[in-house]
């Protein structure tokens, strides 16, 4: 059953490919000139797109940045790699070099930005009164600490020359933003902090969630932050602000039509598959103890749905890292669901980034099923002990179940399936 969760899963990357989406969204060239910028794990292939689709004799030139091992080539359109999900210098230069470009634009021009997940480490040019250290240090802190991808986007947008809005508001052109989505609810402000969308959030907000979860920020952020919050400092621009006028957004990839197509494969093998949505959101250890129990019931009780049956999940979580070990939030969903789960008969599971990179190491994710967990049991090699260590890539390396594609290039956020089978009956 595992070859059909694999399929089920590169089905789902395949239905967020830029290089089938982006065409369609693109305009007529302008009188003047059309510059393409962007950041995110898709930004390569997504300019590749556009370059296939422009037409020879107009104008293009500009610069996308993207994850290092997740560049390309290109003819018109230079390609740079930069750190994540912590920035680093080249990301720096980068969005100097693209804010510049923006810029230099005037009203006859168009500035097309593409942005998917990832664009908020990538795009990381801050303020001049923090430096690229203290942008690292806070970023590391808010990584561990469990917050949401939305909320620690709320701090980038805040330390930012270019997030929360402000690319769109740097330039004269006409703004373009064509947008691959990686966060529960598709809201186009939290993907990659919404380089060209009205920021609802404010200083306060951003010091609120420092404080919620107990970030220990370095002195220049919290200047910073504190003397936007008591008015020293601009906001980001906001909804009705007359900069956006000029501005469209499109969300041209999504993580509910990814699972729609992993949920199409499942079905045409006459598995009944359930998509529990998009948005899933939460401590990746918890939310697994919830869908296990759900298929507990499934199993034993044949409620609310009839095995076989295959429950296809997306979504973010979040991982509160306690222990010393190697994994992402995938690895770290399916760990918990199969310390839960050891010992059931009939359930095979799967989880990946769709990204093709989950956490800290080269794998997407992994994938278990109950006999790969009897086997593993019997070597004593129980999920409990590697789950307090946050240790999932090295479980699943003992179980050789981890998932490896390389980068995808693209980004629509996490595939989670679990797959309950019919109880066979002798003869």
């Amino acid at each position: 059953m595992h070859q059909l969760l694999l399929e089920s899963f590169q089905a789902a990357v395949a239905a967020a490919d830029p290089l089938h989406i982006t065409a369609r969204h693109l305009p007529a060239p302008p009188r003047g000139r059309t510059v393409v910028v962007g950041a995110g794990k898709a930004a390569a292939s997504m300019a590749r797109a556009v370059e296939a689709a422009w037409p020879a004799d107009a104008p293009l030139e500009g610069l996308v940045v993207t994850r290092y091992g997740h560049g390309m080539p290109l003819d018109r359109i230079a390609c740079v790699e930069a750190g994540h999900p912590v920035p680093d210098a080249a990301g720096e230069r980068a969005a100097g070099d693209i804010l510049r470009l923006a810029c230099e634009l005037g009203e006859d021009d168009l500035l097309i930005v593409l942005v998917s997940g990832g664009g908020s480490s990538l795009l990381s040019l801050p303020v001049p009164a923090v430096p690229m250290a203290a942008l690292r240090e806070v970023t590391q802190s808010l990584l561990r600490s469990g917050a949401p991808i939305e909320s620690m986007n709320v701090v980038r947008k805040h330390l930012s020359q270019l997030q929360g809005g402000r690319l769109a508001a740097s330039t004269r052109a006409r703004v373009l933003g064509l947008i691959v989505s990686d966060v529960a609810g598709d809201d186009p402000s939290a993907i990659a902090s919404g380089p060209t969308v009205a920021d609802p959030s404010t200083y306060a907000d951003a010091l609120d969630i420092l404080r919620r979860h107990g970030v220990q920020a370095p002195q220049p952020v919290l200047d910073w932050l504190e003397g936007g919050a008591a008015g020293r400092h601009p906001e980001t621009p906001k909804a009705g602000d007359p900069v956006f006028e000029r501005v469209e957004n499109h969300v041209i990839a999504t993580a509910q039509q990814s699972l729609q197509a992993g949920a199409r494969v499942l079905r045409r093998a006459g598995i009944q598959a359930v998509v529990l949505g998009d948005t899933v959101t939460g401590e990746a250890r918890e939310v697994a103890k919830v869908y296990a129990a759900l298929a507990r019931q499934i199993l034993r009780h044949g409620e609310p749905f009839d095995a076989p049956v295959a429950l296809v999940s997306g979504g973010e979580c979040t991982v509160t890292v306690r222990g010393g070990g190697r994994g992402g939030r995938c690895t770290e969903f399916l760990l918990s669901l199969a310390a839960e789960l050891c010992g059931e008969a009939r359930i095979s599971a799967l989880a990946c980034d769709t990204d093709g990179i989950d956490g800290s190491e080269d794998n997407a994710g992994a994938w278990w099923d109950s006999e790969r967990l009897r086997r593993a049991a019997a070597r004593d090699v129980m999920p409990g002990p590697w789950l307090d260590a946050n240790d999932a890539w090295g479980y699943f390396r003992e179980l050789d179940t981890l998932v490896t594609t390389g980068p995808t290039l693209t980004n629509v956020n996490d595939y989670r399936v679990i797959l309950i089978e019919a109880e066979r009956t002798s003869r």
